[in-house]
């Protein structure tokens, strides 16, 4: 296992309270600050960081995926549901599931896998253990539960082939592994323990899979990004100047990685925290798949 302390850049010294989601989508990263329910974009064709405000809504915005065929339109994990927004914004609520739980909860991290599905969990705003479910929205527009029991549901991420995701659950500081099969979307078998940290270690957040197959697990807590072969080795450790590191995503054509941090639970922040950072690292992403849905 090796270290780095390559010096990290800020890219956007957004103060943002809780940024989450980062994705390269074409040419630009797109990511939210979750308790303001806003959506940034930043693009990767000019020279100092121009970022551009794509959506904001009323409620929590946990993270979105560009809809295919629909420029401007995302399906978005938020409030208590997931979403279509519509290029001025305007949210058509596909489901709310979480309004049927018994305690007050919101939905968090998603993606689209490479099949056409997104994928979203939620927490409790209280924290309540085993509160939080995973989503999937089908192309058809239909939401599926497909597990519950989670606390803090974070990070799916898929490799190129869509055949393994990986989910984090924060609070129990796990990571998993679940085997997709690629035409019906279901989970084959029942999700298997990856790694699991211990509460000195800082606890998994967003994730990603790089170029090679290797996922990458931004460490709230920690102030580091760890990157672990597919056989669940550690093969390296990336320190980043802020306490939590919230997501992360490489850029798919050049050696950067960018790391959104959070503000939310750190007593003197810095301006490093609530930003976006970048880290040069010697491997490449892929880029964002997109939901194959729409109406």
């Amino acid at each position: 296992m090796t270290s780095t302390a390559v010096p990290a850049a800020i890219v956007v010294d957004g103060a943002y309270e809780l940024a989450e989601g980062g994705r390269w989508i074409d040419d630009r990263y797109v990511y939210v600050d979750i308790l303001s329910g806003r959506l940034f974009e930043l693009r990767d064709d000019t020279e100092p960081a121009v970022v551009r405000q794509l959506a904001g809504l009323d409620v929590p915005l946990g993270a979105v995926a560009p809809v295919g065929d629909r420029p401007g339109a995302w399906i978005a994990a938020a409030d208590t549901g997931i979403a279509l927004l519509t290029p001025d914004g305007t949210p058509e609520w596909l489901d709310r599931p979480e309004d049927r739980t018994p305690v007050p909860s919101r939905m968090n991290d998603g993606v689209a896998d490479p099949a056409g599905r997104f994928w979203a969990g939620s927490m409790a705003y209280d924290g309540t253990h085993g509160a939080g479910s995973l989503y999937r929205t089908d192309p058809d527009g239909t939401v599926v539960h497909v597990l519950d029991g989670l606390t803090i549901a974070n990070g799916p991420a898929f490799t190129v082939d869509g055949t393994v995701m990986y989910l984090a659950d924060t609070a129990a500081g796990t990571v998993f592994r679940c085997r997709v099969d690629l035409v019906s979307g279901d989970l084959v078998g029942a999700p298997e323990i990856f790694t699991r940290f211990r509460e000195d270690e800082g606890s998994p957040d967003g994730m990603t899979v790089d170029a090679e197959g290797c996922l990458w697990v931004a460490m709230w807590g920690a102030g580091v990004v760890r990157r672990y072969h597919p056989d669940g080795r550690l093969l390296h450790t990336v320190t980043v100047p802020a306490p939590h590191p919230t997501s992360v995503c490489l850029h798919p054509s050049d050696n950067r990685l960018y790391v959104t941090t959070a503000r939310y639970g750190v007593k003197s922040p810095t301006a490093t925290s609530g930003a976006v950072l970048s880290v040069s690292v010697p491997v490449r992403g892929t880029a964002a798949s997109s939901w194959r849905g729409g109406r």
